[in-house]
């Protein structure tokens, strides 16, 4: 194994026709099936950077912008943005296409941290990553500050911390009644 890649090395991109056994009721392409399409995607990207198995340990914020429409190819590439000891983060990007008109739409990116694993279940040791350009420090130092809001949101609103109190004159500006 390699001590670093670059990112191309581990890019996967791939391309599929929507189907109308992939719409929700509203007769949208279903945000769950392009979630997995997005889950699956992910771990080919971080197997083949980390060349072994990985687990999805988070996703971090799913926006969808613009739905996806049946007969729309939709092609999503995801590339490793960051590296850590045993985790990585990949971005994935999801573009629509109309096929008769070749507009693109980007309807989706999102960031999922995957963690390389042994067969006995243990997380492992993965390369680091080579980076060549300004677009790829702007994604690692991206999935730096990422990494570091999450922690702080966490600690800040531990269960065992928090005091209801503390936020109730927030909470007078929104569509909410409390009763404690």
């Amino acid at each position: 194994m390699k001590k670093h890649k670059r990112s191309e090395e581990s890019t996967v991109i791939i391309s599929e026709l929507m189907l109308p056994s992939h719409s929700n009721f509203s007769g949208k392409i279903h945000g769950g099936y392009i979630l997995n399409l997005m889950d699956q995607i992910a771990f080919a990207c971080a197997s083949k950077h980390s060349e072994t198995y990985c687990v999805t340990a988070s996703v971090d914020k799913v926006d969808f912008l613009k739905p996806i429409e049946v007969g729309e190819l939709v092609t999503m590439r995801a590339a490793i943005n960051h590296t850590g000891t045993t985790s990585m983060v990949v971005g994935v990007r999801v573009e629509a296409e109309n096929i008769r008109t070749g507009k693109m739409k980007h309807c989706n990116s999102s960031y999922f941290t995957m963690v390389a694993k042994n067969d006995e279940g243990k997380s492992v040791p993965i390369p680091g990553l080579i980076i060549d350009d300004e677009t790829g420090v702007r994604r690692f130092v991206r999935s730096i500050i990422r990494k570091e809001q999450g922690k702080l949101r966490r600690d800040r609103f531990k269960a065992s911390e928090f005091k209801a109190e503390d936020h109730l004159e927030l909470l007078e500006k929104y569509n909410v009644i409390v009763n404690l």
